[in-house]
């Protein structure tokens, strides 16, 4: 077994154990198809589970379901380097927002999770975080009209963003016209509660504002991009907009 299908499978087993533990009712097929492997494969997942002392019950009969003993830990959290900083940033955005309820505690968990980063995983972290702003609170206008994007766009941004690779969108404007765009996701910008997007848009040949509801489609061009200094984005990133 290669190194690259090794992790992909304790990382599997990792959150095999995370769901058999919380879901009533798991099948393998369902296992299988949610991870995108063979029956088969999860199979000897399950297996190697048990060999490592797991306590996995298993209903018999077509259609019966796999579980995790609920008395049973699953153990640290192993999280990917996309999770991680999605964590610090959720964090970092509470921390500005100053709201008084569950504070008391993010400071002690952020510093615990940049303290198990590796020296290099932990400068990865600063450089996504310096690219992620929070402005002033949105208008009650633009509140009316806010909207959750697609899972499959917020996917193909996020993914974009700490890759630093272009997107291809389909953005709609707010009188309904529509059109695609390629943009490089430079920054990201919260004024509570709407997301934009600080990008240079290939288009018009200059940084351009995006609402991240507004994006209908998105998928990755596979071309990469160089950060330009925040001093290109002029107007587009102003002075009350704080780096988290």
């Amino acid at each position: 077994m290669t190194r690259t299908n090794a992790n992909d499978r304790l990382r599997r087993m990792e959150l095999l154990a995370v769901q058999l533990k919380q879901d009533s009712h798991c099948t393998v097929k369902d296992l299988a198809r949610e991870h995108g492997v063979s029956v088969r494969t999860i199979a000897r997942d399950l297996s190697l589970m048990r060999d490592q002392g797991m306590q996995i019950d298993a209903d018999r009969g077509r259609g019966g379901g796999v579980r995790l003993d609920r008395n049973w830990g699953v153990g640290r959290m192993n999280l990917s380097y996309g999770e991680a900083v999605d964590l610090l940033i959720s964090i970092a955005v509470a921390e500005q927002m100053n709201s008084p309820i569950f504070l008391a505690s993010l400071g002690s968990v952020r510093r615990q999770l940049v303290a198990s980063f590796s020296p290099e995983k932990r400068k990865k972290v600063d450089h996504l975080q310096a690219r992620i702003m929070i402005g002033v609170t949105a208008s009650t206008y633009v509140q009316a009209s806010v909207t959750t994007p697609p899972k499959r766009v917020v996917q193909a941004l996020h993914q974009a963003f700490i890759a630093q690779e272009g997107l291809e969108i389909r953005y709609q404007r707010e009188d309904g016209e529509t059109s695609t765009r390629h943009i490089d996701p430079h920054y990201l910008l919260l004024k509570y509660p709407v997301w934009y997007v600080v990008a240079f848009d290939h288009l018009r040949q200059e940084p351009r504002t995006f609402r991240c509801d507004r994006m209908r489609a998105a998928s990755a061009t596979g071309t990469h991009f160089k950060l330009l200094p925040k001093k290109q984005f002029g107007s587009f990133l102003v002075a009350d907009e704080r780096l988290i």
